[in-house]
């Protein structure tokens, strides 16, 4: 990944390797803006406050790695992205100073939208707001839910569809027992419309058709004047006799002329071949005159008779619509609502009895819910419990606790179990994570129930089981070991190496500790020029490792080596037990798609 202009990054390589990949660094240097570039390179918000100052626009591009066929790669196809032979995709996003931001994946520019719906299968990030969040009890509930995996998901899901239908049912049974006067009138006038147009029986267009008859006919002398005369100018005046000059005649005549001497002259012999066109055409004409003048209608109260039609179809259309097909149109959609404003005894009576079946329903898929919820939440309990054995709590115990959510006058209320509750779109549940920090102690929701260490241990562990159970290949821990140390910060080097078994694994901390677990370790350097600060990521080598895990021990790279060299070598032992069966299994973090 390569970040450019990105706070106190000038302009950096970040090379992410397979397994776990850590990134150190003295405070201050920039190590959180690795992890600010991933949110960014995966459709998070842009903030124009986090480019360089020196610089117009911050960029920050990855290459990611994509079996072949895998869902996430198709979806980047289907919206243009064009892959490389081997499956990868570069993705980058660039943030100008002004605040706009633009997304690019494969070649192509896509919405940020695209980079945000790619990473829910591809990365999840773990950081310390992640940890204030999980104390929140509507957030405990949606991480119990999605560390509860397709049981919990599948009913979830069911739930909302049926939580959404039962609303709706309650929502129109509510207004038209309320409304029932309201929507009585609303009726009535419906009906006056639909049988005022019925009475009337208008046809599609016949407006338009009306029109044009009344017009003809209110013309209709002018009409029959100019087709006789024309028809007499074409044909000649029987009432003439042969004397009469006719334009057919005159045709014929001019087209006898040409053809006696067209053999001499193929010019005057095409003029020929036009004028027997030309006679055809008026012969032609004629007869259609002739249909005309028969077809015009004398009868002098046809027109009254239209006029009546036309005012008909008129007060139709100032009530109704512009024109009568838009009347017809009034009249189908006033039909199709009528149909829903029947208010009476009868109607609100199966529709009450639509509502209780649904809330039936609900109320059996909510049980149903709450009784996945408390089993998921009893595995739970047991595995952040035992991981808090490994970070020297060995005497705590965390529990989750289901329960039932209050009734009141203002939310949803349903009935499960013979007990009401209120309801919602996520079930009937409030969720508690609870911790007893000592034997005999109480039970205490976290926020109270712990020092600010124990907190962070107990959230770090928390994050750990949530982290097992996520199927995205690539995990980022944002110094959640924050307030660790000691032997529990070993503990937590061991997880996170344990994690990195079947995920790629990227950890910003601060834990020698943690960081002698590295696959890959990456520093953050900060420098100053004229006082101007630039921070720079370089990969570090055995020896380069030494020196940062002794800077990071003592502060002191000559008394801090020797300890740096026995965390490393206590780390490749232990990660030595952590791959060994992995790599039995046949499974390795280099299968798992990841950015690079």
């Amino acid at each position: 990944m390569r970040i450019r202009g990105l706070g106190v990054i000038d302009d950096a390589m970040l090379e992410f390797g397979p397994g776990l990949t850590v990134v150190t660094g003295e405070t201050g240097a920039g190590k959180t803006m690795v992890v600010t570039g991933l949110h960014l390179l995966f459709g998070g918000r842009a903030d124009a406050a986090r480019v360089r100052a020196s610089a117009d626009q911050a960029l920050v591009e990855g290459r990611l790695r994509l079996p072949l066929g895998s869902a996430t790669l198709e979806r980047a196809i289907e919206a243009g992205a064009e892959p490389d032979d081997d499956g990868t995709l570069i993705v980058s996003r660039v943030v100008s100073a002004a605040g706009r931001s633009r997304a690019y994946l494969g070649g192509r520019a896509v919405p940020v939208s695209l980079l945000t719906e790619l990473a829910e299968g591809l990365l999840a990030v773990h950081g310390q707001s992640d940890q204030i969040r999980l104390l929140k009890p509507a957030e405990q509930r949606a991480a119990l839910d999605r560390y509860g995996g397709d049981p919990v998901g599948a009913l979830l899901g069911q739930h909302r569809a049926a939580f959404a239908s039962w609303q709706r049912l309650v929502a129109e049974h509510t207004d038209r027992v309320t409304r029932a006067r309201e929507l009585s009138q609303e009726a009535d006038l419906l009906r006056h419309g639909i049988a005022e147009i019925a009475a009337v029986e208008p046809e599609p267009a016949e407006d338009v058709a009306r029109a044009a008859e009344a017009n003809r006919l209110a013309h209709i002398d002018a009409l029959r004047l100019a087709a006789e005369s024309a028809h007499q100018l074409l044909a000649g005046d029987p009432a003439a006799g042969e004397a009469a000059a006719d334009a057919s005649s005159l045709i014929g005549s001019a087209r006898q002329v040409l053809d006696g001497a067209a053999s001499a002259d193929p010019a005057l012999r095409a003029l020929a071949s036009r004028l027997a066109e030309a006679s055809y055409q008026v012969n032609d004409i004629v007869g259609e005159l002739s249909s005309y003048l028969a077809g015009l209608d004398a009868d002098p109260g046809r027109l009254a008779e239209v006029e009546q039609r036309r005012s008909q179809l008129q007060r139709l259309t100032r009530k109704y619509a512009d024109d009568i097909d838009g009347v017809l149109a009034w009249a189908e959609q006033a039909q199709a609502r009528l149909a829903t404003l029947d208010s009476s005894e009868d109607a609100l009576a199966a529709l009450a009895a639509e509502r209780d079946a649904a809330a039936s329903t609900l109320a059996d898929l909510a049980a149903a819910l709450s009784g996945a919820r408390r089993q998921a939440a009893e595995r739970f309990a047991h595995a952040v419990t035992a991981e808090l054995g490994g970070l020297a709590m060995g005497q705590a115990r965390v529990s989750v606790r289901v329960r039932p959510r209050p009734a009141t006058q203002t939310g949803a209320v349903l009935t499960v179990g013979g007990e009401r509750v209120g309801v919602g779109p996520d079930g009937v549940d409030e969720v508690d994570l609870l911790l007893r920090a000592n034997p005999g102690a109480p039970d205490l929701p976290l926020g109270k129930g712990a020092s600010g260490g124990e907190l962070s241990r107990v959230m770090l562990a928390v994050e750990v089981v949530f982290a097992g159970s996520d199927p995205v290949p690539t995990m980022v821990f944002d110094e959640v070991d924050a307030g660790v140390g000691g032997r529990a910060a070993v503990e937590v080097g061991r997880r996170l190496a344990r994690l990195a078994a079947a995920h790629q694994v990227l950890v910003v901390t601060h834990l020698p500790q943690v960081a002698a677990y590295a696959d890959t370790h990456l520093v953050v350097d900060k420098a100053g020029s004229r006082g101007v600060t630039r921070s720079d990521v370089r990969r570090l080598d055995g020896p380069g490792r030494t020196r940062e895990l002794a800077r990071m021990l003592a502060g002191d790279m000559v008394d801090g080596r020797a300890a740096a060299e026995e965390l490393l070598a206590a780390a490749a032992r232990e990660k030595a037990t952590v791959d060994a069966p992995a790599a039995a299994g046949g499974a390795g973090p280099a299968a798992a798609p990841r950015p690079t």
